[in-house]
């Protein structure tokens, strides 16, 4: 089944492609979510009159995605969240949650989505984030995870009574 994208849709192309795809994903995903229309003759002779109007959208939207990942790229935000033994964190850091660190620390609207992270983040410290907007713009974003003072605290190894060091008995004198 033939569909007009109307968004950019990951895999498939940018707005005002024409593509090929499986009824059930058309029908079931694109068409409800406003990713696409179906691509009939009547809008397909829409789409070449509107074409223009899609581009100038694009370079618009890819100049703010610019924007953003100049104003993002190489920033570091910080997440608190509680340190257990060995700088393992009690839960996970998510996408959800470093979307929301770079709207309340930079002020930056990013959609979870467009964050990738190969898995949740488990340790404190300092981790690099890969955030891709739109085309060829790509940022990298540092999070910290925990205060570094906290991270450092729990890094180090804790003395255990039997590692303490022993002092030797003082000789007892005989009067």
């Amino acid at each position: 089944m033939k569909v007009i994208l109307t968004e950019e849709v990951a895999g498939l192309g940018e707005p005002g492609k024409i593509v090929e795809v499986a009824p059930g994903y058309a029908r079931n995903y694109l068409v409800p979510r406003k990713l696409a229309v179906y691509a009939s003759k009547a809008s397909t002779r829409e789409l070449e009159h509107h074409r223009q109007r899609l581009e100038r959208k694009r370079q618009k939207l890819l100049a703010a995605a610019r924007g953003t990942t100049e104003r993002i790229n190489g920033r570091t935000v910080t997440i608190d969240a509680k340190v257990g033994q060995g700088g393992k964190l009690f839960g996970a850091v998510t996408t959800s949650h470093i979307a929301e660190a770079l709207h309340a620390q930079l002020g930056v609207e990013v959609d979870r989505r467009k964050i990738q992270l190969g898995e949740p983040i488990h340790t404190a410290g300092l981790h690099s984030v890969d955030v891709h907007l739109m085309g060829d713009s790509h940022a990298t974003l540092h999070v910290q995870v925990g205060s570094p003072e906290e991270a450092a605290a729990a890094a180090a190894p804790e003395e255990s009574p039997a590692e303490a060091p022993v002092e030797a008995p003082a000789e007892e004198t005989a009067e």
